[in-house]
């Protein structure tokens, strides 16, 4: 090769390096920006990306977990990697994926950055290397020696193996489908003698193993996908979860809807007694209701009894939620914890006996003597569906920020109108207040309840201007408003759809 060709190849190479050296990485985590993204895609073909904010509290939880799936999978010799972007730098590279809340976590796969796959497992190092390996490998692993099976077995708190001595039956292809469908737990499958023997196993089969309660469930149905997969959700759970930062994706993106909730604190001298008798009653309700209990005295968990009505000095405490197309709570007569009152409490539940638990504060003296009247749940339908008044509520949370940039401009509102024959401006707190005819799923949510007979309901998605309220007000609802349900802009405040208000 001719010496000055030499130089330029040289030169090439070296830039080539130095431009792969820009990926910078932090404990196996590759740092990724604008101005090296395209590259890692390049260099790194199959790559996990989570998008963070340093100031956010789930983003700081998930730090630790992210490493060590990172280090699992370099130790494995995968070729997967993970990345991360501070999108509050990125701003531009975050608005091109479409991240509205932290963490947003995407899987871009062969290189493709026009349609990554948005992550839906757990926050565990396990759920997410369970789940890039799904994505990228086959839905099963074929396990040929006792040694693969119990290394499987030993190496995830959860696992489901196939017993098939042809893997080519019926049976096994519907395990294979079920396997498809299920991304946070590996599957195995095997026809090997000795691994049957070994296992007990004398006809094909699904057992799934689990480091917790029973240790291990077989499968006794028919052999099917739909069968299978209601097998493994209700197993693959134990009796009683703790709510934590990573069990909440396998809480609230789990089958099973219906939640009682304990709420204690684990320091309390009672707290196995109480942990017993919770976990005694949770037997008789496997993938119907999810126990799931709540360490009191956790700053992190303060909202969420806020959002239950409770404060740390009435725990311990029981609940009930439904987590369907509305968020639904009950609460029990009885607060005495005991297993017998938690099977009786849950037996009338799924009999569908109980009545929701509807939190109201007491009406204030002045709630009417301010521009922007105070609602409770106590006086709400009686000023919103007042025939005569076009009434137009805030619902909105005391910490929420996107309030409180809101209320200047809503008490302004308050007295433009102050002084109307027809119009009343209110607000209501929504964390301890609930109408069972009005369902808020973000803050602030703001509904516009005209006057009149038939109690119509309209949600307001204009502007949050003076103006753009008062435009709303002046047109009878019509300039910026929708009827309540239908699609409209969405809300850039907190999402209450979980008790989190996890996005």
């Amino acid at each position: 090769m001719p010496r000055p060709t030499m130089l330029k190849f040289f030169l090439l190479c070296t830039l080539a390096v130095l431009s792969r050296a820009d990926i910078g990485e932090e404990d196996e985590v590759l740092v990724l920006k604008k101005s090296n993204f395209e590259e890692a895609l390049k260099a790194h073909p199959n790559i996990l990306v989570e998008f963070y904010a340093p100031w956010c509290g789930h983003c700081k939880a998930l730090v630790p977990e992210y490493a060590k799936a990172a280090s699992m999978l370099k130790a494995e010799g995968s070729e997967i990697r993970l990345a991360k972007v501070d999108a509050t730098e990125e701003a531009d590279l975050a608005q091109e994926y479409g991240v509205r809340g932290y963490p947003t976590i995407k899987f871009f796969k062969g290189g493709d950055k026009e349609s990554p796959k948005e992550y839906s497992a757990g926050r565990q190092a396990d759920d997410i290397v369970n789940w890039l390996k799904k994505r990228t490998g086959p839905s099963a692993t074929t396990l040929g020696e006792v040694a693969e099976v119990e290394s499987m077995i030993a190496g995830n708190e959860v696992a489901v193996i196939g017993f098939f001595k042809d893997a080519e039956s019926e049976g096994a292809k519907a395990f294979l489908k079920a396997a498809e469908a299920v991304d946070d737990v590996p599957f195995g499958i095997t026809s090997n003698e000795a691994v049957f023997s070994k296992f007990e196993v004398s006809k094909d089969g699904v057992i799934l193993f689990k480091k917790f309660d029973e240790g291990r469930n077989t499968f006794d149905g028919e052999l099917n996908k739909a069968d299978l997969l209601a097998f493994i959700k209700a197993n693959q759970l134990p009796l009683v979860i703790e709510f934590t930062e990573q069990t909440a994706p396998k809480i609230f993106g789990g089958e099973i809807k219906s939640h009682i909730l304990m709420f204690v604190p684990k320091a309390a001298p009672d707290f196995d007694d109480k942990m017993a008798e919770f976990k005694k009653a949770s037997e008789g309700f496997k993938g119907k209701i999810l126990f799931i209990f709540i360490d009191s005295e956790v700053d992190d968990n303060q909202r969420i009894l806020e959002f239950f009505g409770l404060k740390k000095e009435e725990c311990p405490a029981i609940r009930l939620i439904t987590l369907e197309d509305e968020m639904t709570k009950y609460r029990p007569e009885s607060e005495a914890i005991t297993a017998d009152n938690i099977v009786a409490f849950c037996t009338l539940f799924t009999e569908g006996k109980l009545k929701p638990h509807l939190m109201s504060q007491d009406i204030p003296e002045d709630w009417d003597k301010n521009p922007v009247r105070v609602l409770v749940g106590k006086n709400f339908e009686e000023v919103v569906f007042d025939p005569k008044k076009n009434v137009f509520v805030e619902f909105y949370a005391p910490w929420c920020g996107h309030c409180k940039q809101l209320d200047p401009i809503w008490t302004k509102l308050g007295e433009k109108y102050q002084d109307s024959a027809d119009i009343v401006v209110a607000k209501m707190d929504s964390t301890a207040n609930e109408i069972e005819t009005v369902k808020v799923h973000s803050f602030p949510t703001l509904k516009f309840f005209p006057a009149g007979d038939e109690h119509k309901v309209i949600d307001y998605n204009g502007e949050r201007t003076l103006e753009g309220f008062t435009k709303f007000l002046e047109s009878g609802g019509k300039d910026g408003g929708a009827p309540a349900g239908e699609e409209g802009e969405e809300e850039e405040g907190l999402d209450v759809s979980t008790p989190l208000g996890l996005v």
